[in-house]
């Protein structure tokens, strides 16, 4: 299984202000992020799966949350922790039932936090500017990550940052 990041940050890696972008809608970032997470299943956390709800990425949720057991959507399962999280996405992916073995983290900052030393891969749209805002995408090592391609679009770069392998 491939667990893979996706995120638009600004310059100073903020990624929200008040539950929203700090940012003017960039309709080729939302265009690209929809189109890739799909078909495949996510692993979100409870408030942005809430904020989510009219309009659920993904073909499979696995919704982080200490707060509830479940939640009312047929496609939507609930994980106490970041290791049960992991772990359903195995089971889901186990399961033949999506093409790949991908499955994205979609946030918000809490979630991108825990999920961080897990994650094979980051997709990430890098908005340029620098914005005030009150949650943060987490820092990583440079010298653990290596751009592996990236696509220069209007108002923003997106980038697949691979973790790098340890050497022997």
């Amino acid at each position: 299984m491939q667990l893979v990041t996706v995120a638009a940050l600004a310059e100073n890696r903020t990624i929200g202000v008040d539950g929203e972008v700090p940012w003017s809608h960039i309709e080729a970032d939302v265009r690209q992020y929809r189109e890739r997470v799909a078909g495949s299943p996510v692993i979100l956390g409870r408030r942005t799966f809430d904020s989510m709800r009219d309009d659920l990425p993904g073909a499979r949720q696995i919704v982080v949350s200490r707060s509830v057991d479940s939640v009312d959507v047929p496609t939507a399962v609930v994980a106490d922790g970041v290791n049960a999280a992991i772990e359903l996405a195995r089971e889901i992916v186990a399961s033949g039932a999506f093409p790949d073995d991908t499955v994205y983290v979609l946030g918000g900052g809490g979630i991108y936090d825990l999920f961080q030393p897990h994650v094979d891969r980051m997709v990430l749209s890098h908005v340029t500017g620098a914005y005030d805002g009150d949650t943060l995408f987490p820092a990583w090592n440079d010298d653990e990550w290596t751009v592996a391609d990236e696509t220069e679009y209007d108002r923003f770069t997106l980038r697949n940052w691979v973790r790098r392998a340890d050497e022997p």
